[in-house]
């Protein structure tokens, strides 16, 4: 496979400590694929840093800037519609933190051969989740227990944001009406894909905690998170009821 045809996503914001150092290991794990960061103007110099690393010889390196935060939702957007622009076949949702291993990339990538959309799972083989403390965790699993419940996704780790897409699903997305962030952000994504026709596929991996920086995790997430459940549940509702009634049409 042709590596320069996989673009490996990374929002950042404030991820000065953590970035210098993952990209060398994504090199490492898949070279010759690029890497986009996607920077929310952070103030630690994240994206100053990117682009010496990019000037310094790393190549296929590439940095977006925003002109403030706008969430996690909205930087993926913009960076698959770059992705789209540019002709990339694969393209990776990643945390710069380290919680997502570089390691599994390749995993990813064989995965995909027999996929559309490839989700790294904290949650297929039972609860592989380091360093969290048991409230987040127990908020996490019970959180994705409740999304498939609502919804009918077939995904155990909806809200993981490991994910490897083949281009076609995000042609087929209508990246202008999803307008959700975080946890919901992933949600969503799945939830449009899975409806979509494509075929998902859930990889398991081990899941650590940041060890720099700090968590952007916030109560506003959690109750987006849950709001959009429930909105995805009526509107599913909504669109089997217009199928059955498109089914008795003369």
């Amino acid at each position: 496979m042709d590596n320069s045809k996989i673009l490996i996503i990374i929002p950042t914001y404030n991820e000065l400590e953590n970035i210098t150092l993952i990209i060398p290991e994504i090199k490492k794990s898949l070279p010759g694929a690029h890497v986009l960061v996607v920077d929310d103007s952070s103030p630690d110099g994240t994206s100053a840093a990117v682009k010496n690393m990019a000037a310094g010889g790393i190549d296929g390196l590439f940095v977006l800037d925003r002109a403030a935060k706008q969430g996690l939702g909205r930087a993926y957007i913009t960076g698959f519609k770059w992705a789209l622009e540019r002709g990339y076949e694969y393209v990776f949702e990643m945390d710069a933190d380290f919680s997502h291993n570089p390691e599994y990339l390749p995993k990813f990538i064989e995965a995909a051969e027999k996929a559309d959309l490839v989700i790294g799972s904290r949650y297929i083989n039972g609860v592989n989740i380091v360093n969290w403390p048991m409230s987040r965790l127990l908020l996490s699993y019970f959180g994705n227990m409740f999304a498939r419940l609502v919804t009918g996704l077939r995904i155990a780790d909806s809200t993981g944001g490991f994910k490897c897409f083949r281009r076609a699903v995000l042609e087929t997305l209508d990246l202008n009406a999803i307008a959700s962030s975080g946890y919901s952000f992933q949600i969503e994504v799945n939830f449009f894909a899975w409806k979509s026709g494509f075929k998902i596929k859930e990889i398991p991996i081990i899941f650590t905690d940041r060890q720099r920086g700090v968590s952007k995790m916030s109560t506003k997430i959690i109750k987006e998170a849950a709001l959009l459940v429930w909105k995805l549940r009526v509107m599913s509702l909504f669109r089997r009821k217009r199928k059955k009634k498109c089914l008795n049409c003369d």
